[in-house]
Formats: C-alpha cells, structure tokens, sequence
C-alpha cells in the first residue's frame, strides 16, 4: 500500500497546527493553561510563548509547517520502505 503524500502532508499541517492552535487559545482564555507545552515550543524562531494572539499565530504557522514537513518526509520513508519490502 502506498500512501498519498499530499494528503499526508495537509493532515499532518492541520493536526499538529491545528493542535498548537487550540492550545495557544486555551492559553488565551484560561491563564496558565498549556503554559509549559507552549513554552517547549520556543525552538520556533520569533516566537516567545508570551500572551498574546500574535504568538499564537506565529506559533501556529510555524507548527503546520512542521507538521506538513514532518508528514512527508514521513510518508516518503514509508513508501521507500513498503516498496523494498514487497
């Protein structure tokens, strides 16, 4: 079986952005919340885990890109490995 990479590549955009995206407003809305996952994230360069819906979105862009990124190179390896295998 062969998995489709575009496809791959936005489910994996939408889930981990999505994912930081949701925490990053649960942090807007109940202070504190999330607080040490988001602050794990300050490898994203330009984003400071501070309060506002700015480092939200910086966050959240750099994450679907990670995701979109992450999926493919996933999908990729997978692919090459079903291949030899069968």
């Amino acid at each position: 079986m062969k998995l489709d990479l575009k496809a791959l590549a936005v489910t994996g955009a939408i889930l981990w952005g999505g994912s930081v995206f949701l925490m990053g407003i649960a942090n807007l809305v109940w202070a504190g919340y999330g607080a040490q996952f988001l602050a794990w994230l300050t490898f994203y360069p330009g984003y400071h885990a501070g309060r506002s819906f700015g480092q939200v979105v910086i966050v959240t862009v750099y994450a679907a890109f990670d995701g979109l990124f992450g999926a493919v190179i996933f999908g990729w390896l997978y692919n090459r490995l079903a291949k030899s295998t069968a």
